[in-house]
């Protein structure tokens, strides 16, 4: 009987012992993704198959550009608040209003070319296929939605869409 108990606690203990290692190997690109200094990033890593290497160059263009972006999206907004207070005040497009609808208009446009470089260069850091890939998807993702319908439905529009890519 102490042997079949034995035999019995031997074989759970191995099975427990298979079952961690499993785990942890099928489950070891996920721990190893966790720790990275980017991990909203992980997923780039993953699906553009890039390197620790080039993964660490865009993660610092990455972080380059939201620091940049955190500044352009301060701007866009108060100028957003400024034609919002014009707008309570008046009843008709008077010279303010319009100078600040250019210039809303400006800032969103430089927004979105900034965004457009570091995609560009983001590209540039990945293997050229992918980096392709890579710029057909965010291209399909921001700038060049089919319609200008669908530009508004998807919540990607010209003021959200610097948000949507941090």
């Amino acid at each position: 009987m102490k042997r079949a108990w034995l035999t019995i606690c031997g074989g759970l203990v191995l099975a427990v012992v298979a079952y961690l290692a499993s785990y942890y190997a099928g489950t070891a690109n996920t721990h190893s993704l966790e720790h990275i200094e980017s991990p909203e990033l992980a997923w780039l890593k993953e699906e553009f198959h890039l390197s620790n290497q080039e993964f660490a160059r865009i993660s610092q263009m990455h972080q380059t550009y939201l620091a940049g972006c955190a500044e352009r999206c301060r701007l866009i907004d108060e100028k957003n608040a400024e034609l919002k207070r014009l707008l309570t005040i008046n009843q008709a497009v008077t010279p303010e209003i319009e100078q600040a609808l250019v210039e809303a208009a400006r800032l969103r446009a430089e927004c979105q070319k900034q965004m457009l470089q570091h995609f560009y260069d983001v590209s540039r850091t990945m293997p050229p296929d992918q980096g392709k890939r890579y710029l057909a998807w965010v291209q399909a993702q921001t700038i060049l939605p089919d319609t200008h319908s669908q530009m508004q439905g998807s919540g990607t529009s010209s003021e959200s869409m610097h948000v949507h890519h941090h």
